[in-house]
Order: structure tokens, then sequence, then C-alpha cells
């Protein structure tokens, strides 16, 4: 029995046989099972209003009363697919002009938070529009292509760490909550409070978070003054939720009430700041910091998965969420190849689809090949360094995955 469902209707376990009506211009390559709430996330972001579903396809859910039957004699003409694999696929494919837009949306946010940060410490803001429109942009770019900005959030310049490192933590953060299922207005919040929620460090010495060795005892109590003082100037610039405050007074606590500045454990620390706590360690190790060099993201990940001080349900999330192997990660394969990860395998997260450009034994670059490893005899055997390589990821990501990515 087909039916059209409108899209606040839509219900996991329902069947999609084709759109009816949207607003946007998305195109569905196939039909299919609904299986996550993220996917009708994704579908409402997307503009669709209504769809047709196959009630005898989908999995316990009667056709509701005010659903309109409909007949479409070639509605099962095609194959059924899976809508959740196709919409992954759609949003995730990194071609040329997904990863040109991506590339300068992020170019932008530098520039915009930069410009933000700068006339927030001279008192010269008065609302928060600005970052508010730019966490917006990065959502809608997360829905579109998260694959391409995840990518970017990899792409390091030791000179703008803090700039980068806010921008980096409100793209996973918004990946994250959207993995997790929550709704638009949520991810927005979510996302602007990540952005912010390091406000604080720009105010303080240049000697103390450009640090290259251990701080000492009187430059840590220096260093934690900035949560308070980034909740003092956000207060400033007019109304802001709860949930932006939170992240933003909260994300150095840890469950285990060794964190600051004021020691909360479990859930005295929102489900945010126990988000933020963990995107922002993934970030920073992934970083090159002036006292600390980077890890790979899959060590990164797994020193995530070890660290007590942290929500382990929720680290666990992030990991499936994630990838073993981080979309734009760097990985050796079996074959002596180096690759980046360019889009992940939904059904195998040990087998990604990838690039590769290098071979180790002869330490030459080599012509670049795409490479499905769940179709290959090929497989990676660890995530690496760039800089173990002498890899400028900066330029050849736009050497990979702007210039020869396909259009």
């Amino acid at each position: 029995m087909l039916k059209a469902v409108p899209i606040d209707d839509l219900k996991p376990g329902m069947y999609i046989n084709q759109v009816l009506k949207q607003t946007g211009s998305l195109r569905m390559r196939s039909k299919g099972l609904v299986k996550h709430q993220t996917v009708i996330n994704t579908l409402k972001s997307r503009g669709i209003q209504t769809v047709q579903v196959d009630f005898e396809k989908s999995l316990n859910h009667e056709p509701s009363t005010d659903s309109a039957p409909l007949s479409t004699p070639e509605a099962n003409t095609q194959a059924p697919a899976k809508v959740e694999k196709d919409q992954q696929v759609a949003q995730n494919s990194l071609t040329r002009n997904a990863m040109k837009e991506a590339n300068g949306l992020y170019f932008d946010a530098v520039n915009i938070q930069n410009g933000f940060l700068s006339a927030l410490n001279r008192g010269a803001v008065n609302d928060l529009k600005l970052v508010k429109d730019l966490a917006q942009s990065l959502i809608d770019s997360i829905f579109d292509n998260k694959d391409a900005l995840s990518c970017l959030t990899l792409i390091k310049n030791n000179n703008a760490y803090l700039l980068e490192h806010s921008i980096n933590c409100s793209i996973l953060m918004g990946m994250f909550t959207q993995f997790l299922g929550y709704d638009r207005e949520t991810i927005d919040q979510a996302s602007l409070g990540a952005l912010l929620m390091d406000v604080g460090m720009s105010s303080l010495p240049m000697d103390v978070h450009n640090n290259v060795e251990d701080l000492s005892a009187a430059d840590w109590e220096v260093m934690k003054t900035h949560v308070d003082i980034g909740v003092e100037l956000v207060e400033q610039c007019g109304e802001i939720s709860d949930l932006v405050l939170s992240i933003i007074a909260q994300h150095h606590e840890r469950i285990d009430g060794s964190g600051y500045p004021k020691a909360l454990k479990e859930i005295e620390i929102s489900e945010f700041a126990r988000i933020a706590g963990i995107i922002d360690t993934y970030d920073a190790m992934v970083s090159n910091r002036p006292h600390k060099e980077s890890i790979s993201p899959t060590q990164a990940l797994k020193r995530l998965t070890e660290d007590e001080r942290l929500d382990q349900t929720l680290v666990s999330q992030f990991v499936t969420c994630m990838g073993v192997h981080p979309v734009g990660s760097i990985v050796r394969l079996k074959s002596g190849k180096l690759a980046i990860v360019s889009q992940q395998n939904p059904l195998s997260t040990m087998s990604p689809i990838v690039m590769t450009f290098y071979s180790v034994p002869s330490q030459q670059y080599d012509d670049i090949t795409r490479l499905d490893l769940s179709a290959n005899d090929d497989e990676i055997v660890s995530g690496v360094r760039p800089d173990d390589f002498n890899v400028n990821l900066s330029t050849f990501f736009q050497d990979v995955l702007v210039n020869q990515a396909p259009d």
C-alpha cells in the first residue's frame, strides 16, 4: 500500500518509495528502508516535505488516516536499496565542487572568527549575529556533505591553532550531534557553543597559551581563567541560550571531578559539555601545538577510549561517528602505499574509500588512484602523521581532493 506521508510523520522503519514534494532539489538515487532518525533529520534539512511510503515493505508501521493513498504502476520496477546508505552516498561524495565550496567556507570561517575575536576583545561586539550565522553555515555544509568539512578539520596551520581549533570543534560538534539524532535547532546551538567555548583564550597573555613547555603552577592558574572570561565575554553580547553557556562554562569539567573551574562530576556536567570535552580533546591531539606534536586521528580516538575522565558512552559513539580512520586522515596500506581517506564505508569501518598517492618502499609519489578497500585485497595497516613522511597536508589537500576529485 502506497501512501503520501508528510516528513514530520516519517518514522524509522518506514520504506520510502520516492520524494513527492520538496522545496530543494535533492535527488534520491534509490528507494528503501529508513533505519535511523538521522536520515529523517537530513531529509528535513534538505527541504523534503512529503514522501511516498510503501507500508507493505515498512516494518511495523500502519499508515496514518491522514495519509493519502497513491497509485504508481512503476513503483516496484527498481531493486530496493537502503535509503540510509543512499543518503550517505549523496551527502558524502567528495566531488570537486563540494570540496571547493567547503574549502571556501572554511577560509571565510577563519576570517570571520578572527574578526569576531578581535572585536570582542576591543569591546566592539554588541551581538553574536556573525558567529551565529557562521555556525549555521557550517551546519548547512555538514548536512550537504559532511566528509568535505571533516577533511578540512585535519588541515592544520600551526600559526592559527586557536582560530582553527574553535572552527574544527564547531564542525565536529555539528557532525556528532547530527549523528546522535538531535534536531536542527539543538545542533545549531551546540555548534555555536563549541565555536565560542575558547573565546576567553584570546584574552590570556601570549606567553601562556603559546608556551612551548609544561606550564608552571602559576601559569596554569592563569590558563584556567579563560573559562570564566569566556562566559563573561559572551554574556555581554546579549541573549544567549543556557545550552551555549553550559558548553563554554563546563567543557573542561571531567566526570571524575578532576576538571575545572568547579570540579563538577558525572551528571553535574551537561551532556553537551561532556561532548565538547571529547571534541576539544580530540582536535587538540591531532593538532601540532607549541608544547606538543600531533598524533594521528586513529591514535587520538584510541586515547579517548582510554581516558576515564571522559564519558566513555559518548566516546564510543564519537568513535563510531568518526570511523576508525576518519575522513581526511593519512593511512598506510599493506601494499606499502600511503593514502588519504576520502569516504567512509558505512558497512565496514575498516574498509573506507581512499586515494593512494605515495609509495613507502620507493619513497616516491605515485599517480593518485581511488581505491575502494571493501572491494580490494589491500587493507589499512595503520594511521600515520603527515609529518612523518614530510607530507604538507594543506598543499596535498588541494592537489588530491580539490583538483583531482571527480566533478
